[in-house]
């Protein structure tokens, strides 16, 4: 893998860490609902001035069903029932692990001895995070979430295999699926309209809004989707773990949960089984799955 293309993986990994800790700040003036609906109508508003990608409108419902409105409405109502921003950043990157698995059955990409390692490495330092958490948490929100990660796992397949579509675009046109569903399922629980919401939300819900509609969805995920269609599933996927890691420090910074021991062991072996699967990449000089 290039190493502009490992410090791009990288990068989006970090974004994603830090929009964990926004998600409870606009949660403070919105319903899952309608920060679902919010943040892709931000996202979608490049339409007027994106081309439409090459591909079927089937495949852009899909993909907007999937990695957008299926993980997003599912990681908010996981938040609503009390599920913790750091505890999020880690049931979230299960959809790495979901993502080798579902690439392997229906791709034919199956890791290599040393990528398995590493992601054993990897898991080992997620479960170990994972239990720093505590144990006060309703079942529901652990099932909306991981539930959350699959679907995005889902939606990462199905970008994987959008070969020779610009993805850029395709996220911006992706993003003009979920808030019709969000709204629609906004008015039948009879929410707030959404205007008289905007009113009177906070300036930092408004900030975490902004935050999530640009970085975190249109240029994260078109990185995200540039990098799955140009190398193997196994290689990207992991540096998604990078995400808890950002998870945890932000949290610490942001909202006070401070980091132990056990979660500075998780996050290191993190670290070591990610450069595990980068060095099989790099000594075999391995090039990417397709031309740029």
């Amino acid at each position: 893998m290039r190493l502009r293309d490992m410090i791009l993986a990288a990068l989006t990994s970090v974004t994603w860490g830090f929009a964990f800790v926004t998600y409870p700040f606009g949660l403070e003036s919105f319903s899952p609902l309608q920060l679902t609906a919010l943040r892709f109508l931000l996202a979608c508003l490049l339409v007027f001035v994106v081309p439409r990608p090459k591909t079927s409108w089937r495949s852009i419902a899909l993909i907007g069903l999937t990695l957008f409105a299926g993980q997003f409405l599912l990681l908010f109502y996981a938040f609503a029932w009390g599920m913790p921003a750091g505890l999020a950043s880690v049931t979230q990157q299960m959809q790495v692990f979901f993502t080798i698995l579902l690439a392997a059955i229906f791709l034919h990409e199956v890791p290599s001895p040393r990528q398995g390692i590493g992601l054993a490495l990897a898991l080992t330092g997620l479960t170990l995070i994972g239990l720093t958490t505590g144990t006060e948490l309703a079942p529901i929100a652990l099932v909306l979430a991981l539930g959350a990660a699959f679907s995005w796992a889902i939606g990462n397949i199905l970008v994987k295999r959008e070969v020779n579509v610009a993805v850029f675009p395709l996220m911006v046109w992706c993003s003009l699926v979920p808030p019709l569903p969000a709204l629609i399922m906004s008015s039948v629980f009879a929410e707030q309209p959404l205007t008289r919401a905007i009113a009177a939300a906070s300036w930092p819900s408004i900030a975490a809004v902004v935050y999530l509609g640009i970085p975190a969805t249109i240029m994260a995920y078109a990185i995200w989707g540039f990098l799955l269609q140009r190398y193997p599933t196994a290689t990207v996927a992991p540096f998604a773990l990078l995400s808890p890691c950002t998870g945890v420090l932000a949290s610490a910074l942001i909202i006070g949960e401070a980091p132990g021991p056990m979660r500075y062991a998780g996050m290191a072996l993190i670290f070591a089984g990610l450069a595990v699967i980068l060095v099989r990449s790099g000594n075999r000089n391995h090039s990417p799955c397709r031309p740029a």
